[in-house]
């Protein structure tokens, strides 16, 4: 495993936005100069709830790598791919797919979050079902150690050990060793060795941390076998005969919701979003366009920043004295909604303008 190796992908579903920047670009900017970065256009995934959408992925996937590259994203330190381009994501999706329980596919959490959500889509495919083993094939070919997520994806990379570690248990065994360790099992009494083979299989299944402290503690009581056996058996219950597949941590990312045009999150799916490619006056006509407090009928009237949207973003892009100054100003009448919309569309406009 390359420990200091992470992995982190995007769908090419459309244009990015505000959103994808905040929440996941700003990440990897500085990933990019602590580890060893792999970044890729995960294009098949974009399938998997868009398979009947007339989208033109092969420009969706050029210009989010270019918004990459603009954003500041290197690839003399990062390696950066299109996913659909190294079949061996495929080839392995398969292999792990014959041996995956079903069972473990259908308790992701987003599986049934997503059918939730999702209401307008038929998402009863196998495709969309497997997504989650298309990630752990994604993570595992490149033996990443960490895998950059928020916590709502931490079960994502828990299915991806557990899956590893099944392969392993199924795959991974080098000439002589399991022999060997067999050969040891049998010097521990037929009794002994029965609790042995129980426990060793409910750790290596399903990942039962109880059990492999259990068997280790059971090995260290054995007085007829000898220390290399003791060793052998110890790693033999770990599967650490031989890797094939190294089971990779999760890292956790700072969660940034990016607040949309009109307060929910900021998705392509609510139309509230900003392009990082938006012209200047593509941004200052929809921020002007926000709505605002609803209280604020007049501009004597006093309002509530936090039931107006525009609060929101200046959470995220002003400094402390501007806030204060937007919250006196609401609050107590002292200025319009359109002179507190300014600093966003300011700060927006100097954000997206290296990019650009």
């Amino acid at each position: 495993m390359q420990d200091n190796r992470v992995l982190s992908g995007m769908r090419p579903t459309g244009r990015l936005h505000l959103g994808h920047y905040h929440g996941v670009l700003k990440n990897w900017l500085d990933l990019q100069n602590e580890y060893d970065s792999y970044f890729f256009v995960a294009d098949w995934h974009a399938f998997t709830t868009h398979y009947s959408d007339k989208i033109d992925l092969e420009t969706n996937v050029m210009e989010m790598v270019v918004d990459w590259l603009a954003a500041g994203i290197n690839p003399n330190t990062s390696t950066i791919f299109v996913q659909s381009k190294v079949p061996e994501h495929a080839e392995l999706h398969l292999l792990l797919s014959m041996s995956t329980p079903l069972s473990w596919l259908e308790r992701v959490p987003s599986y049934k979050d997503q059918q939730l959500k999702l209401k307008t889509k038929d998402l009863g495919t196998y495709g969309f079902l497997g997504y989650p083993l298309l990630q752990s094939a994604d993570i595992l070919m490149y033996k990443a150690g960490l895998v950059p997520v928020g916590e709502d994806q931490v079960a994502h990379v828990e299915l991806t050990r557990e899956v590893a570690r099944r392969f392993n248990y199924l795959y991974g065994r080098e000439a002589g060793f399991e022999e060997k360790a067999e050969a040891a099992i049998t010097k521990m009494g037929k009794k002994q060795a029965k609790s042995y083979r129980s426990l060793r299989k409910a750790y290596q299944e399903t990942g039962d941390t109880e059990a492999l402290v259990k068997a280790q503690a059971l090995l260290k009581q054995q007085q007829n076998i000898t220390l290399g056996d003791r060793e052998r058996l110890s790693g033999y219950i770990e599967g650490v005969g031989r890797i094939i597949l190294p089971e990779p941590e999760s890292l956790l990312t700072k969660a940034s919701k990016m607040p949309g045009l009109d307060g929910q999150k900021m998705s392509k799916s609510y139309g509230n979003t900003i392009s990082l490619r938006d012209t200047e006056d593509e941004i200052t006509t929809k921020v002007k366009r926000m709505p605002t407090d609803p209280a604020r009928v007049k501009l004597t009237d006093p309002g509530d920043p936090n039931k107006c949207p525009v609060w929101q973003l200046h959470k995220v892009y002003s400094d402390e004295s501007t806030c204060e100054w937007v919250v006196e100003g609401c609050t107590k009448a002292k200025m319009g909604c359109i002179e507190c919309k300014q600093p966003v569309i300011d700060a927006i406009k100097d954000e997206l303008t290296p990019m650009q």
